[in-house]
C-alpha cells in the first residue's frame, strides 16, 4: 500500500458568524495521528473536510497533492467514522457493509464484508439489526463499513465512544496494525491518556484552531512548563507562603481561611524548591494537591499563550 498524506493548508470553515475551523494548517502522515481537543473545538468540522464531504470556506484540504472536496475518487482511499450515528437501524449489520462495499464497485462485496465485519469481531452480531446494536457495536459495525473498500486513510471521529474495556483495547491493537501497516491514521479524542496509549504525532485543537503540535512527550512537556496551582495544607501555612515569596519562584501566593494556595511558574523547580522550604523552616506538610490538573486546563492555557 503506497503511503498516503493529508495536506491541511490555511484552512477554515464558519457557519455564519461561527468559526468552527480558524486558519488551521498541518499534514498527516502514515502512521497514527491523534486530534486532540475538548468538545466544541473543531475536530469534527475538520474530519470533515479531510473526508470531502464538507467544503473549507477558506484554504484548501489535498490528499497526496489532489484537492479532497468535489473529488469522488478520493473515497476510494478514505474510509470515515464519524461521531453521529451513520447506519440505518432497519438493516442488519451485515446488510449495512454490505450495501457500502457495493456503494464501491468492489468485485467481490460479499467477501469483503465479512473480511471487514470478522476484523471488528461483529459476525456473531452481523444478521441482527442494527438499531437492536449497543453503543460499542454500532462503533464497531461502522468501523466495518470504513474499512471494507480497505482504505489506505482511516479517518475516525470519537471511535471509542461507548467501547467496553475489551473492545477499547481490541480496537486499539486494529489501529496500531493499520499504521504499521502503513496506513493515514487520524483519530479525534477529548481524552489525553487514549491519545497518548495510540498517536505517535498528535495535534491540538482548541477554539477552532491548532494549538500544538508533536509527539506525547512534547505534549506532556508543554503541559509541564505552564504554571500549576496547588492547594497546601501544613503546620504553619503562613510562615510556608512568607518563604515561598521570599525564593520568588512562584506567581503567586495567596492565603485564604487556612487554605494556601500557590501558582508555581516552573512544575520542576517548585517540586524541589517546596520540600526544601518546608524543610529549613521547620514546617509540615501534610497536603500538596493540584488544582488544574485537567485537560480543560491546559487546553486554556494554550489558548491565553
Amino acid at each position: 500500500m503506497s503511503p498516503s498524506v493529508l495536506s491541511v493548508d490555511t484552512v477554515s470553515r464558519w457557519y455564519g458568524n461561527v468559526v468552527a475551523v480558524n486558519d488551521v494548517t498541518m499534514t498527516i502522515g502514515p502512521g497514527i495521528t491523534g486530534l486532540l481537543g475538548p468538545n466544541g473545538a473543531g475536530k469534527s468540522t475538520l474530519i470533515g473536510m479531510l473526508a470531502g464531504f464538507l467544503a473549507p470556506s477558506a484554504g484548501s484540504v489535498t490528499l497526496d497533492g489532489v484537492t479532497v472536496w468535489k473529488n469522488p475518487d478520493v473515497y476510494r482511499t478514505i474510509g470515515l467514522v464519524p461521531e453521529r450515528e451513520a447506519a440505518y437501524d432497519f438493516l442488519t449489520g451485515w446488510q449495512f457493509v454490505l450495501a457500502n462495499a457495493e456503494l464501491h464497485g468492489l468485485s467481490d462485496p460479499g467477501a469483503a464484508a465479512k473480511r471487514a465485519l470478522a476484523t471488528v469481531e461483529m459476525e456473531f452480531a452481523q444478521g441482527r439489526k442494527v438499531g437492536e446494536y449497543s453503543k460499542g457495536m454500532r462503533q464497531r459495525v461502522k468501523m466495518a463499513s470504513a474499512l471494507v473498500h480497505d482504505p489506505a486513510v482511516l479517518l475516525l471521529d470519537e471511535p471509542f465512544n461507548g467501547m467496553d474495556p475489551r473492545q477499547r483495547l481490541h480496537l486499539m491493537d486494529l489501529l496500531r496494525q493499520m499504521g504499521a501497516d502503513g496506513r493515514t491514521v487520524l483519530f479525534s479524542s477529548h481524552i489525553l491518556e487514549e491519545v497518548e496509549q495510540l498517536a505517535q504525532q498528535i495535534e491540538v485543537m482548541v477554539a477552532g484552531r491548532h494549538a500544538a503540535s508533536g509527539d506525547f512527550r512534547e505534549i506532556r512537556r508543554l503541559m509541564t512548563d505552564r504554571p500549576h496551582q496547588y492547594v497546601i495544607r501544613s503546620s504553619d501555612d503562613r510562615g510556608l507562603a512568607s518563604a515561598l515569596i521570599a525564593d520568588g519562584s512562584t506567581a503567586g501566593v495567596q492565603l485564604d481561611d487556612s487554605v494556601l494556595s500557590v501558582e508555581a511558574v516552573s512544575f520542576l523547580r517548585f517540586t524541589e524548591l517546596l520540600p526544601r522550604v518546608a524543610r529549613d523552616a521547620g514546617i509540615r506538610l501534610y497536603e500538596v494537591s493540584p488544582t488544574d490538573e485537567s485537560l480543560e486546563s491546559v487546553f486554556s492555557y494554550l489558548v491565553k499563550s
